[in-house]
This record gives C-alpha cells, sequence and structure tokens, in this order.
C-alpha cells in the first residue's frame, strides 16, 4: 500500500491517520448506500464536527479549530487513501466554498447566524455562482438584486449548486450594478425564503453522493442584512477564494488517483492469468510504476503550492497550474486503473469504477481546465 507522508509534520501526519480511521469506522460501512440515496444523512456533518474535522483551518475566532490550509490537505488526504468518492467529499466539505466569503467580508451577525453553525455541524451551506447560461464566466451572471428599502429583491436562477437540495442557505452571487465583474454582489439567502426553491434535483455522471440542483429565484426578498460586505464587490470576494478552492480541487484530483494506484496494485497481486500474478508481468509493473510517478509528482505539486499560499504568497497562476497536473493524473490513472481490473474494472461492484466516473468532472469544476490555462499564460506573461 503506498502512502505518502512526506511534506507533513509529525501532528498533520497524526490527523491524517486520524481522519483514515474517521473514514473506516463512519464511512467505509455506509457509503455504498450514500452513493445510490444521492445524498449524505445530514447527520454525518455532526459526527464531523465531534470528531473535529470540520473546523480546520478555519480561524478559531469564527468557530474553527484553527490551522493552516496544509492542515487541511493532510486531513482530507487522509480521507481520499482511505476511500472516500468525490461526492462524498464534495458534500461533506461545501461549507470550503460556501462560508470563506462570510468569514472574510461578512458582518457578525452573519458569522454567528451561519458560519458557527455550520462548523458545529448544524446547519448545511452552499455557494451560488454557476448559472444556465454562465460557467467559468462569472462576471457574465445575470442573477440580479435590486435595493428595495430594507431589502434585495432576487431574480434569477442558479445551476450545478452543490448541497443546495439538502442545505440551510446558499451564499449566492446576484448583479447589483450594470458594470459587468465590477457589479456583483454575494447575498446570503436562506432556505424557506419565499420564491425561493430547489426547482429540480440534478443526476450526475459521478459525485453521486452529493446533492446537486438547480434554484430558481423569483422575487425573493432579503434582508440588507444579508449582503456579504460591500455592495458591488463580489467578484473581488469570489476571486478571493478560487485559489484555496483550486488547491482543494488538486488534493481530490491526486487524492483519488492515489486510491486508484492502490487498489489496482492490490488487484494486480492478487489476480492470476496464466497461471501467475498479473504483477508478473512487466508491462503491468511498468504501468504501475508510472501511476505511482506521476501521483507523487501531483502531490508534491499541489503541497508545494499549498505551503507557498500559507506563506502568504500571490499563486494565483500555481493553483490553476497545479489543478491542471493533479485533475489531469486523476483522470489518466483512473483510467489505467480500470484497464488493469479488466472487465471488473467496468463493474459497478468495482471500486474503480467509481472514481473514474468521479474524477471525469475534475477537469471541468472550479474552473475549466482550459479556462485556467488561459488564466495562468496571462498571469505568467505569455499573452499578449
Amino acid at each position: 500500500m503506498t502512502s505518502f507522508n512526506y511534506g507533513f509534520t509529525e501532528e498533520q501526519v497524526a490527523l491524517k491517520q486520524s481522519a483514515m480511521e474517521f473514514t473506516r469506522r463512519e464511512v467505509t460501512p455506509h457509503l455504498d448506500q450514500w452513493e445510490k440515496d444521492g445524498e449524505i444523512p445530514r447527520d454525518f456533518q455532526k459526527k464531523l464536527a465531534h470528531g473535529g474535522f470540520i473546523g480546520v483551518g478555519v480561524p478559531e475566532e469564527v468557530g474553527g479549530d484553527g490551522g493552516t490550509l496544509i492542515d487541511a490537505c493532510a486531513m482530507q488526504e487522509g480521507f481520499m487513501e482511505a476511500g472516500w468518492s468525490g461526492g462524498l467529499m464534495a458534500s461533506a466539505y461545501t461549507h470550503g466554498i460556501a462560508i470563506p466569503h462570510i468569514i472574510q467580508n461578512g458582518s457578525q451577525q452573519l458569522i454567528d447566524t451561519y458560519v458557527r453553525p455550520v462548523l458545529s455541524g448544524d446547519m448545511i451551506g452552499s455557494l451560488g455562482i454557476t448559472e444556465p447560461g454562465t460557467g467559468s464566466d462569472v462576471a457574465g451572471i445575470t442573477t440580479r438584486a435590486v435595493r428595495d428599502g430594507d431589502h434585495y429583491v432576487i431574480n434569477g436562477a442558479k445551476t450545478f449548486i452543490t448541497s443546495s437540495v439538502r442545505g440551510d442557505f446558499v451564499t449566492t452571487a446576484v448583479r447589483t450594478a450594470d458594470t459587468g465583474a465590477h457589479g456583483l454582489s454575494m447575498i446570503v439567502v436562506p432556505k424557506g425564503t419565499p420564491g425561493f426553491t430547489v426547482s429540480r434535483k440534478l443526476d450526475k455522471m459521478g459525485w453521486l453522493a452529493s446533492d446537486t440542483g438547480e434554484l430558481s429565484y423569483v422575487d425573493v426578498r432579503v434582508p440588507v442584512e444579508n449582503l456579504v460586505g460591500e455592495e458591488n464587490h463580489g467578484f473581488y470576494y469570489i476571486a478571493q477564494n478560487f485559489v484555496s478552492e483550486r488547491i482543494w480541487l488538486a488534493l481530490l484530483g491526486y487524492g483519488h488517483a492515489l486510491r486508484c494506484l492502490n487498489l489496482a496494485a492490490q488487484y494486480c497481486r492478487d489476480r492470476e492469468t496464466f497461471g501467475k500474478p498479473l504483477l508478473a508481468n512487466q508491462v503491468v509493473r511498468a504501468k504501475l510504476t508510472e501511476m505511482h510517478r506521476q501521483v507523487a509528482v501531483a502531490r508534491s505539486y499541489t503541497l508545494e503550492v499549498a505551503q507557498r499560499y500559507d506563506a502568504g504568497e500571490d499563486v494565483i497562476a500555481e493553483a490553476c497550474l497545479a489543478k491542471q497536473t493533479a485533475v489531469d493524473t486523476a483522470v489518466w490513472v483512473a483510467d489505467q486503473a480500470v484497464q488493469l481490473h479488466g472487465g471488473m474494472g467496468y463493474m459497478r461492484e468495482s471500486e474503480v469504477e467509481r472514481h473514474y466516473r468521479d474524477v471525469r468532472l475534475l477537469p471541468i469544476g472550479g474552473g475549466s481546465t482550459e479556462v485556467l490555462t488561459d488564466l495562468a499564460a496571462r498571469l505568467l506573461g505569455y499573452a499578449k
């Protein structure tokens, strides 16, 4: 079994091992059923909170456990190495994209009302940015919020929103001025607000344990106190958190790849063909070695960028490239793992089949590879 611990302190290795033990106890016996159900139970958030796994990397002053992005990487690497699905990770940690804007820019009232309950496992939040007509083009958002006295009135739609079906609120990106990227704001919209509905739950190729919804906003009235930070500063707030999100997606990528490598290696040890184990074939050993190499490179690159982020460096371009490196690795390694499993790799009962489906989203989510490559090119001075 391949396990990488270099790059982590002793405390971070212990955190990773705790995450793996938690997985064996609280996740492994139930994950197949959660995948069939299309969502994870709400009480799982309480179990994560009681285990000390929700607030890692979140400031203590808002209810978190403190620590750095690297601490969170160590924990989540443990989860992935022990067999979490992409959908489970996405739904269990949607707060990683739902509450940072509030923590960094929101009022104390918003922090007390939404952030603290999320970190205690009592609430579930989601982030509403993507729309039916806009994906990576955040500046093109059309969902509009108009000030009306002490309220904003919101009209529009969002799609592909993770945890929105079972969630309690959506930190929503809206247009408050007709000035492109400079006319966006962030407003917290609670579930149950009149006119705010989950218009449908979406079916996906992978990430099956993650509930994904399409949202409708029809004359939704929200108090002005639910505005996050300043009006028309939303694009900056969103961009502020893209780096950590892309590092997280990179970790998800190499985490899937590492799990697939271990599953494939074990299968090749156990499976006999023509009177000998698959590992007796040079071509199989070479393939596993290449899988190992790519995982190690993706992990090293991702953690280096995370460490530089923790040190306060500007790593926007590097985060884009780390994500691409890791998710390309995930797609290739998962494909090779299915190939090495033969017919069994194509069966739903095989874990590598699930990873194969889950990793396909990674080059799309959080900014497509094509968009992020162009962004990195401009940041690195390679564009006119």
